[in-house]
């Protein structure tokens, strides 16, 4: 039994193929003054790591990262993937054993991933702190891997009145308080139609074809349900086979095509593939009748900058 259900609607991140990436710059915070109960806290938080240290663009073969310096019970920086498609965050067994914590199985949950689900120990943990998003007293699930690499996934939990810019051109993240702000000179702002734990879905096109459109940072590759592949592929077409893999260990079979620009707004992504296939994470969402299509960071970082602002529920991109 359960004792307390937690879902990560799209833990997708943390099990996806990653790429070489090489080094970049850091985290800058638009609130200089750390918080008074986060000393350890500062504008500027370096790790040493052979990919970009905070966010790496889309270019050629490399698929953009978001990564997060997340400091738990004031030890770190943690550097954990940023995942808007995930609810709640998570960390690896190495991060638990470094804060000296036991994962506990009497208080497992239940993990929600994209092409299945499992049930992972958990850890208390009594704060975790990056930017301006300060959680405090937060039960983490304990998940087998994050990303080749990353410690752990920073999911949306704790983010309902924040901002979060993430700036590929200068491999920077900050989160921040929203003050309501309308989105810089240059951006195209997209409302979101509906935004839940783990959800940013946005009104987008794939040539002719509406979609629904999830953004999810956490996601390598870009996925879509089998109605877009019924309205975008010729029958009888072969693409290239792919596996679609997320934290639960579940493995899923489908198959890669080039796709056509992807339509957000005003702003064309050319050169992104989907792959296709019915993984359960389309189930849990209800998007199976009509085309949707999950977002993932081979399309988002081919932007310059993408914004978003929870409390404004709004999405701002720029193009390069």
């Amino acid at each position: 039994m359960l004792a307390r259900p937690l879902f990560l609607p799209a833990l997708t991140a943390c099990a996806l193929l990653l790429r070489n990436h090489a080094d970049g710059a850091g985290l800058t915070s638009p609130e200089p003054t750390p918080p008074a109960q986060a000393p350890a806290q500062s504008a500027e938080v370096l790790i040493q790591a052979p990919e970009p240290r905070f966010v790496a663009p889309t270019l050629r073969d490399r698929i953009g990262r978001i990564w997060a310096p997340v400091l738990i019970n004031g030890q770190g920086p943690f550097r954990m993937v940023l995942d808007t498609g995930a609810s709640d965050s998570a960390i690896t067994v190495p991060v638990a054993e470094a804060l000296g914590l036991v994962p506990d199985s009497s208080h497992a949950v239940l993990v929600r991933g994209v092409t299945g689900s499992a049930i992972v120990p958990t850890v208390h943990v009594d704060s975790l702190v990056v930017g301006d998003l300060d959680v405090s007293s937060a039960t983490l699930p304990i998940v087998a891997d994050a990303l080749g690499g990353a410690e752990g996934v920073l999911g949306t939990a704790g983010l309902t009145d924040k901002r979060i810019d993430i700036d590929f051109l200068h491999d920077r993240i900050t989160i921040a308080r929203s003050h309501g702000q309308h989105a810089p000179l240059g951006f195209i702002t997209l409302p979101l139609e509906r935004s839940g734990p783990g959800l940013l879905m946005v009104a987008a096109s794939v040539t002719q074809v509406r979609v629904h459109a999830v953004i999810d940072t956490g996601a390598e590759r870009s996925i879509g349900n089998e109605a877009l592949r019924r309205a975008l592929v010729s029958r009888g077409a072969q693409g290239t086979p792919d596996q679609i893999f997320d934290v639960t260990t579940h493995v899923q079979g489908g198959e890669r095509f080039e796709s056509p620009p992807i339509t957000l707004g005003g702003i064309e992504i050319s050169g992104a593939r989907i792959t296709y296939g019915e993984v359960r994470i389309f189930e849990h969402w209800h998007l199976t009748q009509e085309p949707a299509l999950l977002i993932g960071m081979d399309a988002l970082g081919l932007l310059e900058e993408l914004i978003i602002d929870y409390r404004r529920r709004e999405l701002e991109l720029r193009t390069r």
